[in-house]
């Protein structure tokens, strides 16, 4: 390094520190998640994925409440809409502040809903915030699922899965919770080495590909389309030291993680499965 300057490090090498292995990576999202219903949950703050734009942009209807969260509503409608839930028992595997939760449950019509997240602050704020008929919320944890055999016709998990210390055996869970011929919807992202991988666990896990497309381009829209609203609510809410990281957790223009889908060094995508059986 010259002049003692720190050198810009390449989005990959970024991506592989932030999301590392197992225990050490579902320790550091266990106290994060936490942190930011702490200081965003004041603000009714009701998203915490990233977003969604189509090209042309998706049109979707929304209520004049919804509107300030549209980007955000799409990556939910985009993902949860990919088959019928009208009638249908959900289950929403790490639901965040459950904003993604009531717009599904008000606008599809599902027979019940259910939003397990492992963040106790989190659940306390959805179940203030959400009052939806049919909807309701549970603490607990991905990988040991506090629901019996065959209890769901759907799972859907909204970027979350990289936060995992076990991915293999959270897929596991969600077989075994699912009904047989059940839906499991599902978007992440991972880095571009990963791809065959993260695959290879789907399949494992017994689950049939219906679809499961790089929707990266349609997420950076969505992205900026919510960056300076995004922006505005990390710096005026989070602490100085904690901006960086909440930047590139909101996926900011200009942040790593916008970077690193740009750039092609990490790829989001969206499908569904279903179960075998």
């Amino acid at each position: 390094m010259r002049g003692g300057a720190r050198q810009a490090q390449p989005p990959a090498a970024w991506f592989d520190r932030l999301y590392a292995r197992g225990a050490v990576r579902k320790a550091l999202w266990k106290y994060w998640y936490p942190f930011l219903t702490w200081q965003l949950g004041r603000e009714r703050v009701t998203f915490l994925n990233y977003a969604f734009e189509s090209d042309p942009p998706m049109g979707l209807r929304l209520d004049d409440a919804d509107e300030p969260d549209r980007a955000c509503i799409q990556l939910y409608h985009r993902a949860g809409t990919q088959i019928k839930l009208a009638g249908q028992d959900v289950l929403e595997i790490s639901c965040g502040h459950g904003g993604g939760a009531s717009y599904l449950a008000r606008s599809q019509s599902p027979r019940s809903y259910t939003g397990l997240d492992l963040n106790p602050r989190g659940i306390r704020f959805c179940r203030r915030h959400h009052r939806e008929n049919g909807l309701s919320f549970v603490r607990g944890d991905a990988e040991n699922l506090p629901f019996a055999d065959g209890s769901y016709d759907v799972v859907l998990n909204v970027e979350a899965s990289h936060c995992y210390g076990d991915f293999q055996r959270f897929l596991a869970e969600v077989a075994r919770v699912l009904r047989p011929g059940g839906s499991f919807l599902y978007s992440d992202f991972r880095d571009s080495q990963a791809l065959s991988s993260w695959d290879e666990s789907l399949t494992r896990a017994g689950f049939s590909k219906v679809a499961f497309s790089d929707v990266s381009g349609d997420v950076l829209r969505g992205m900026e389309m919510n960056s300076c609203r995004s922006s505005e609510i990390v710096r005026r809410l989070v602490p100085p030291g904690f901006r960086s990281l909440a930047l590139d957790f909101a996926g900011v223009e200009g942040s790593r993680m916008h970077r690193a889908l740009r750039e092609g060094a990490v790829i989001y995508r969206m499908g569904c499965f279903h179960k075998r059986g």
